[in-house]
């Protein structure tokens, strides 16, 4: 028989009502007891105070505050935060993995808009649309003006994958749909094997970085990562190649990869850059051979509602004792895999 959870949803109110429209409160209320308001953005107040002293579970988003270990404190009966989000790590420290509380995250969830946002850039990287889009000489002068944009086709291309994440991994098996596409993945934690099945080829970075049309950005940001791709592996890239990254901003030299646009050689499509949101003094918005969005590839609208029910059927796992799917350990968010 299923017992309710004691829950307490903490998050930022934009983000509640993102999240929780009325057949998805219903749904959190069949699976846990909640307090009234069932919703707090500050763990600090007394009303929050009172409610964390029964609480077994948080149901956690952007806007939650820092499990502090005095907040922990405050939560004797605290066993597991579900994370409505990708990253947890703005959210937990050591002191939840000391109390052997479970961390689960809509990491999982939230790959999916972020991999489909790459395919379709990647698609739009292989006919240099953007480019030619903000290039008003050649955007209505027909097919045959362009000139300086190197091959315009989707066939037969090479994709490089850095980072075999959960988003890598996806934008892998999302490539499959385009024809003789050739999938080169540069990540020293994967697996050969798991890389090959996705539909791809495991090889060192700088074996990868010369074979590629399209180099797309998906590992985890950690010191170790800080301008992984910088002048010395942006030079390696062929001409008229593009460099994509919905990752991290840090995850590239900006300067690098503005200079290397600038003159003419590489083209980019950024979602994230570094810093954020970028200063009106780089360089990076100046060229017209970068595009830069603002950091939409993440769930928005109602793709926030896939996060919620990801998060609720965690929930549903969690009070009935089966086996979570997306468990955070401490291990992984110290390799930061949970970004």
């Amino acid at each position: 028989m299923q017992t309710k959870a004691r829950a307490l949803v903490v998050m930022s109110r934009s983000s509640f009502e993102a999240h929780f429209d009325r057949q998805r409160l219903a749904r959190l209320s069949q699976l846990a007891t909640l307090p009234d308001p069932c919703w707090t953005d500050d763990l600090d107040s007394p009303e929050a105070r009172r409610a964390l002293t029964d609480a077994e579970v948080l149901i956690t988003s952007w806007g939650a505050p820092l499990l502090t270990s005095r907040r922990l404190a405050a939560a004797p009966k605290l066993r597991a935060v579900l994370h409505c989000a990708g990253s947890v790590r703005d959210l937990v420290g050591q002191e939840v993995w000391q109390r052997g509380i479970t961390v689960t995250s809509g990491a999982d969830a939230n790959a999916v808009p972020v991999a489909e946002y790459t395919l379709a850039a990647i698609i739009f990287a292989g006919k240099k649309a953007p480019f030619l889009a903000a290039d008003a000489e050649r955007a209505y002068g027909g097919w045959g003006s362009v000139t300086g944009y190197g091959d315009l086709s989707n066939f037969g291309r090479t994709v490089g994958i850095v980072g075999f994440s959960r988003i890598g991994r996806r934008v892998v098996e999302l490539l499959n749909v385009l024809g003789g596409t050739t999938c080169l993945v540069a990540d020293p934690y994967a697996d050969p094997d798991e890389v090959a099945r996705a539909g791809a080829q495991l090889v060192p970075l700088d074996e990868l970085l010369p074979r590629v049309h399209v180099l797309s950005v998906h590992a985890p940001e950690t010191a170790e990562t800080h301008h992984l791709i910088g002048q010395s592996q942006l030079s390696l890239l062929p001409k008229h190649a593009t460099v994509i990254n919905t990752a991290r901003g840090s995850l590239v030299d900006p300067d690098a990869l503005a200079a290397e646009c600038a003159a003419g050689r590489l083209f980019a499509i950024l979602d994230v850059t570094d810093p954020e949101p970028l200063p009106a003094h780089s360089p990076l918005r100046d060229v017209a051979r970068v595009m830069i969005t603002p950091h939409i590839a993440g769930s928005l609208g109602t793709e926030i509602g896939r996060l919620t029910d990801h998060t609720l059927d965690e929930l549903a796992r969690w009070v009935t004792r089966r086996p979570l799917t997306a468990e955070i350990t401490r291990e992984s968010w110290a390799l930061g895999v949970s970004a």
